[in-house]
């Protein structure tokens, strides 16, 4: 029982944390509607199983044994932040909110969005290895295992769903919207900043 407490207090703390996954579900939520965000959630709750997925077959040991395999994931992660900071950066037209078929993503593209941002993630990486290599047993069933990666994945998209519904609100989406412009360069400033945090500083020293 303490384990499963503790277990569940660091993953619903580190999932309602700002990061890139927030900054990425607001900006969708507000620009593209309660559908689209609802489905970049659900992206972001997939992503996090490619983390427990190696991390309970005990591959997370090989990538935290071997530098340059542990590097060439952070960068790949990093840059791919720092890419959709300076899409969004970079966005000069307004959002249609008709959802013409020229501005509004995919189903698809918007989970492919969610499933990337924390699949890339080298903080995802890190907070799921994390978790499991201090709390978890060794010697635990594989079931157990899986069930604590669920419940992972489950805070995630129970926390990004909520986002995605407020910050979807036609009251609120309408004001965001008026500033769109202004907040695509906030929102890209912050995931290009977080993107250059973890390509250049001592996390990937």
């Amino acid at each position: 029982m303490h384990e499963l407490l503790a277990f569940a207090t660091i993953t619903i703390l580190a999932v309602i944390s700002p990061g890139p996954d927030f900054a990425m579900v607001t900006r969708n939520g507000y620009a593209f509607g309660r559908k689209i965000g609802l489905i970049s959630a659900l992206g972001i709750a997939a992503g996090v199983q490619v983390h427990v997925v190696y991390t309970v077959l005990g591959v997370a040991i090989l990538i935290t044994q071997s530098p340059g395999l542990f590097l060439l994931m952070k960068i790949a992660g990093a840059a791919y932040l720092m890419y959709l900071g300076f899409m969004s950066f970079r966005n000069r037209r307004p959002v249609n909110t008709d959802g013409g078929p020229d501005y509004m993503p995919t189903a698809w593209q918007a989970f492919g969005m969610g499933f990337l941002t924390n699949a890339l993630n080298p903080k995802t990486m890190l907070f799921v290895v994390a978790t499991f290599t201090q709390l978890v047993q060794p010697d635990a069933p594989l079931w157990l295992n899986f069930a604590y990666g669920f419940f992972m994945s489950f805070a995630h998209w129970v926390w990004f769903s909520v986002v995605a519904i407020v910050f979807s609100n036609p009251r609120l989406r309408a004001a965001l919207l008026s500033r769109q412009l202004l907040l695509d360069r906030v929102i890209g400033l912050a995931l290009f900043g977080l993107g250059a945090s973890l390509l250049f500083g001592k996390a990937l020293v």
